[in-house]
């Protein structure tokens, strides 16, 4: 079956496309994706044949993971977000084991952002968050991205204690892909509870990255934009 799914897959390559999405995702020499490769399949044709193979083997969707190819990885995650979602409790486990122990293919920020929401939130709610933590302070950003996204899934719930400690954590976090997705969940949760957020930006805006600030604020009426900004670093 994974035979069939990557020609079909290959079938949907745009040369073009490709290119674009190379420079999108900072592929190049030194910067944050160097050497991922694309085909340039758009994203809700990578749901739809998602969708279409999802019932094959975890072995083979394992083995779509771990490619070099960018599509192939995000077609697993989705197969893997649909299987979860539809799945019995232990249908969930072995799905959350893989992602697990596959963490190294999730690498790149819509890679995390499309998975991390859907599968670990979901999994760690019942089971326990203690991984969250260890994911934010570790030397692999895309760890700490993990750890930022899967709390997504809380807040929704309006649960916002991990999502505040989190950010709380990576308040001086160098990468501006951590910047932009705790200012995102910032911003997320006033959505749900201003006095939440603004409690927060009371506390840290002073010391919060310029990006992430932004990033928290940018739903917020201009006059209390500029307030914050000029309290901001």
């Amino acid at each position: 079956m994974i035979a069939h799914l990557r020609r079909d897959l290959r079938k949907m390559a745009d040369k073009n496309k490709a290119r674009v999405l190379q420079r999108f995702f900072k592929t190049g020499p030194g910067e944050y994706a160097e050497g991922d490769r694309f085909l340039g399949v758009v994203v809700p044709k990578q749901r739809a044949l998602a969708k279409k193979y999802v019932s094959m083997s975890l072995d083979e969707v394992t083995g779509l993971l771990s490619s070099v190819i960018h599509e192939e990885r995000l077609v697993a995650l989705f197969i893997m977000e649909m299987r979860f979602s539809a799945g019995s409790d232990r249908e969930q486990s072995r799905i959350f084991n893989v992602y697990l122990r596959n963490l190294e293919f999730v690498n790149n920020w819509d890679l995390v952002d499309l998975s991390a929401p859907k599968i670990v939130g979901p999994y760690l709610e019942r089971s326990g968050r203690e991984v969250l933590y260890k994911w934010a302070s570790s030397k692999n950003m895309w760890h700490r991205r993990i750890a930022v996204l899967c709390t997504f899934h809380f807040l929704r719930k309006r649960d916002f204690v991990d999502v505040l400690r989190i950010a709380e954590i990576l308040l001086h976090d160098e990468e501006d892909l951590i910047h932009k997705a705790v200012g995102w969940m910032l911003r997320e949760v006033g959505k749900r509870d201003l006095r939440a957020e603004e409690r927060f930006l009371g506390k840290f805006c002073g010391v919060m990255p310029r990006t992430m600030l932004r990033y928290a604020i940018e739903r917020f009426p201009e006059e209390k934009r500029r307030f914050y900004l000029r309290r901001g670093v």
